[in-house]
């Protein structure tokens, strides 16, 4: 894209084109050359958006990682109604978005994109933590309406189950489980809590 040539909301579509990257090719293709080239625009575009290209990194994990608090609410809203199983299975499954289940692994294949997460994000992987976060305020809610056991262990049955469908969602190559495998998960998780007819 020639140089002065204005790019609407920048940022937005530079987050885009990283998330294309990162989908089609991976973490290890993921440069700020291949992001600014799938976006359209020259490579200075994101350095005056960001300080580097870890930095660009980061905002683009908080911002997916701040998606997560939307559904969380949904989630938490679902509360006595319907299905705890049904509640929590679609849940997870857009939690585990193809997206989602992508950063994780970059999270991990750079050094310093964990370096920088830590300044802001204390402990855990940024989407997952928020991911057992929701989970836990959700079965917190239910308990609170008598739909599963007052002395459930919360703090167990969340991170088991975000964790469970992290592995059943991890493989991105291939298709997502199917939604009867991601709901059997989660019955077998919550077996002996949910108070709920079946």
């Amino acid at each position: 894209m020639p140089t002065g040539v204005h790019i609407r909301d920048a940022r937005q579509q530079l987050f885009d084109a990283a998330e294309r990257v990162l989908l089609r090719d991976g973490p290890s293709a993921l440069t700020s050359r291949a992001v600014t080239t799938e976006a359209g625009c020259a490579k200075g575009v994101l350095h005056r958006h960001f300080t580097d290209f870890d930095d660009f990194l980061a905002a683009l994990v908080l911002a997916r990682t701040r998606e997560v608090e939307t559904l969380a609410a949904t989630l938490r809203d679902s509360a006595g109604t319907g299905s705890v199983a049904d509640n929590l299975a679609r849940a997870l499954a857009a939690l585990f978005g193809p997206v989602a289940v992508a950063v994780i692994p970059l999270i991990t294949f750079r050094d310093e994109l964990r370096a920088r997460l830590r300044r802001t994000w204390p402990a855990g992987v940024p989407i997952l933590s928020e991911g057992v976060a929701m989970a836990a305020s959700y079965l917190a809610a239910e308990r609170d309406l008598g739909r599963i056991d007052t002395d459930t262990d919360i703090d167990t049955l969340a991170p088991t189950l975000v964790g469970a469908g992290h592995l059943l969602h991890g493989d991105r190559n291939g298709a997502p489980p199917d939604a009867g495998a991601v709901r059997r998960m989660v019955t077998t998780v919550l077996a002996g809590v949910i108070r709920e007819p079946a």
